[in-house]
């Protein structure tokens, strides 16, 4: 049995019942080649200009995350829960200069997603903006940078507002618990790998973005 390097909630080690298999070196070097590292992978020390390299100072605290969700300034339409639907979430669809998008594979197929976008429930004391940030390092290890309003989507407990994003550091090797695998997905290929129902209209609305 193989465990995930990073404790769980509870403290306790992760089993991984169905590994991933990591990609050749090559593949992060090659646009149309889909690339996966697992917990604590190896990874280039450079990609597309930009560093992977552990993100140090990360923020431990909802004020410091609210501080970095400040420094993206863009506009966003106000955001409504919908009748039924109690849970407000946020996530990060996040591109790659190459063209490519990040994405993970939840740990155990967690919530029935094979592979999936970054995303989490918000906390009673942090915005949406924060939430997506903060979602997105847990689950990818990657330190992003929010650039625009993509979508709004219903979930099955929660609707998400999902923000268009950038890498700007982080090792996605450093993934936390939830996620035991990330990825790195040609735009040709991500309808079929983000094939969850709930995963399709943020693949359509980043469609009609890049179409813009």
């Amino acid at each position: 049995m193989i465990f995930h390097p990073r404790l769980n909630e509870h403290g306790k080690p992760e089993p991984i019942r169905q590994p991933h298999v990591p990609a050749e070196a090559s593949a992060w070097l090659n646009a149309e080649a889909l690339a996966t590292v697992v917990p604590a992978g190896d990874m280039p020390a450079m990609l597309n200009g930009i560093g992977i390299a552990a993100w140090q100072s990360a923020p431990a605290t909802s004020a410091a995350w609210e501080a970095l969700a400040a420094r993206s300034v863009f506009a966003e339409p106000e955001f409504e829960l919908p009748p039924g639907i109690h849970k407000a979430a946020a996530g990060a669809v996040i591109l790659e200069p190459d063209g490519r998008v990040w994405m993970v594979s939840p740990t155990n197929r967690f919530g029935g997603y094979l592979n999936t976008f970054a995303k989490g429930t918000r906390e009673a004391d942090m915005s949406l903006r924060a939430t997506a940030l903060k979602e997105a390092y847990e689950e990818s290890g990657l330190q992003i940078e929010l650039r625009d309003f993509l979508v709004d989507v219903n979930r099955t407990t929660s609707r998400c507002r999902f923000y268009l994003a950038r890498r700007v550091g982080g090792n996605p090797a450093d993934m936390g618990w939830e996620s035991q695998a990330v990825h790195l997905v040609p735009q040709a290929a991500l309808a079929s790998f983000a094939a969850h129902e709930k995963d399709i209209p943020v693949v359509a609305a980043l469609c009609r973005y890049l179409q813009a």
